[in-house]
């Protein structure tokens, strides 16, 4: 039912389909060859009747198209199109979003005569053909591919789709947003698209789980250590866990949560990051508020910790753990020196260096920074910090999450907090976006959260 209306649509597009020009037509030395498209009669109403339309390839030299199913003469191409191809096939390119007419067809050598026709994914086509079809599609319609059939939903759980994702460059960078309202709901956003995605709330003991580290690696999204920011409505009274060593791990494709190994110490506010991948934590604070110099790195693979050198110097003050040109960087909060993982993960190096404060973002491997109502650049040492933008109108929000994704700078949330005309605090879902590449970059407001609201917990980059 989900597919029925599309069928219509697809059919009038399909004659105005775009085929590029690479798309082989298996001829020996022939001239171009043609493209037909022609809709066939639609049979009795029948779950079996899918047939939507053929698109053929014929020799212009003999003025004749064929529309076989199987064992076309050649050296015609005959690509039979079911509803499931065409919605498969349907994928805006990069740049045309929101343009259902575009067809995305990869260039692939196919030959018909090949004994390896009999993919489960798509008839008429070989596996390895169908697997690349179906990764172009963005992921923000697999949920709705896994509801076409079980081969189809077994292909995307198994993580099949992610490795022909990664390897013909057809993955996306989604931003992963945890708020204080709901409890423990994270969101995806699909930046592209400007659509937000809900999942499943995670199934931590803790609630309303804060001051946690945040990573993602191998097309997964790991929320690492932390503690509850509850307060009693009653009493006023924190609750009593401020730091743990817990790991869960969300998988997009199968929509799950999965508890992983803890970590070796319980910490919270500490620096954390993927890098080689694998997930690196340092510093922080125990359950006791008591700061740490602790580091560890953690295998997704084998789902295991192992400890690190100690940092050089503990704090008594959050910490940060961006990764630029390479390596991990730990910041503290109102501190100019940084602590850098050296050697491959065998010593830290202390450097002392004029870090400005406040949120960051990286973009490009370059450091943004909101300092002083603006956007300011970090620059390498003995240069002046350049001004990117001016940001006053966020004066009076907190609490909202800073991150860079693509070219743009993401503001997220946060809160209105309480002024002298107004002693309420006002939860945010708002989305204001900075592309830092453009000759006047301004802020433009993106979609708002559709479930999210408030304080920001966690900020994250998910590549799948």
């Amino acid at each position: 039912r989900i597919f029925l209306g599309l069928e219509k649509t697809l059919l009038s597009r399909l004659h105005h389909a775009i085929v590029p020009a690479g798309w082989p037509t298996c001829q020996r030395q022939e001239p171009a060859a043609s493209i037909t498209v022609k809709p066939e009669s639609p049979k009795p109403s029948s779950s079996s009747s899918s047939l939507a339309s053929s698109i053929s390839i014929a020799n212009p030299t003999t003025q004749t198209v064929n529309h076989a199913r199987l064992q076309p003469p050649r050296p015609s191409v005959v690509v039979v199109l079911h509803r499931r191809l065409c919605l498969s096939l349907l994928s805006e390119r990069r740049g045309d979003v929101g343009d259902p007419s575009r067809l995305l067809i990869s260039s692939l050598a196919v030959d018909m005569t090949d004994s390896r026709m009999t993919s489960t994914l798509l008839d008429g086509l070989p596996h390895e053909v169908a697997l690349q079809c179906l990764a172009r599609v963005p992921f923000l319609f697999h949920p709705m591919l896994q509801l076409v059939c079980k081969s189809w939903r077994a292909s995307i759980r198994s993580g099949e789709l992610l490795k022909v994702r990664n390897q013909i460059r057809a993955t996306e960078e989604l931003l992963c947003v945890l708020a204080f309202e709901p409890e423990n709901m994270w969101q995806l956003y699909d930046p592209l698209r400007d659509k937000w995605i809900t999942l499943p709330v995670m199934p931590s003991q803790i609630r309303n789980i804060a001051r946690f580290g945040v990573a993602s690696v191998a097309g997964k999204l790991y929320v690492i250590g932390g503690g509850s920011d509850r307060v009693d409505p009653l009493t006023g009274d924190h609750d009593m866990v401020f730091a743990s060593n817990e790991v869960w791990s969300y998988d997009p494709l199968n929509r799950v949560w999965a508890q992983r190994a803890p970590m070796l110490v319980a910490r919270a506010m500490f620096a954390c990051c993927a890098l080689d991948g694998k997930i690196v934590v340092a510093g922080g604070f125990t359950n006791c508020r008591k700061s740490i110099s602790k580091a560890e790195i953690y295998d997704p693979e084998a789902d295991t910790w192992a400890p690190l050198p100690d940092l050089r110097q503990a704090h008594s003050s959050a910490c940060s753990g961006p990764v630029i040109k390479g390596k991990m960087h730990v910041l503290h909060k109102g501190l100019p020196t940084v602590q850098i993982l050296e050697g491959g993960g065998r010593y830290w190096a202390v450097e002392d260096f004029s870090w400005l404060q406040g949120p960051m973002a990286m973009i490009g491997g370059e450091l943004y920074v909101l300092s002083n109502s603006c956007i300011m650049k970090q620059q390498a040492e003995n240069f002046p910090d350049k001004m990117v933008s001016c940001a006053s109108e966020f004066q009076s929000r907190i609490g909202f999450g800073m991150i860079g994704l693509g070219d743009s700078i993401y503001l997220v949330g946060g809160v209105i907090g309480p002024g002298p005309r107004n002693q309420c605090i006002k939860p945010l879902s708002d989305v204001d976006i900075l592309n830092v590449t453009s000759e006047r970059p301004t802020w433009r407001p993106g979609s708002p959260m559709t479930h999210c609201r408030g304080s920001i917990s966690g900020c994250a980059l998910l590549r799948i």
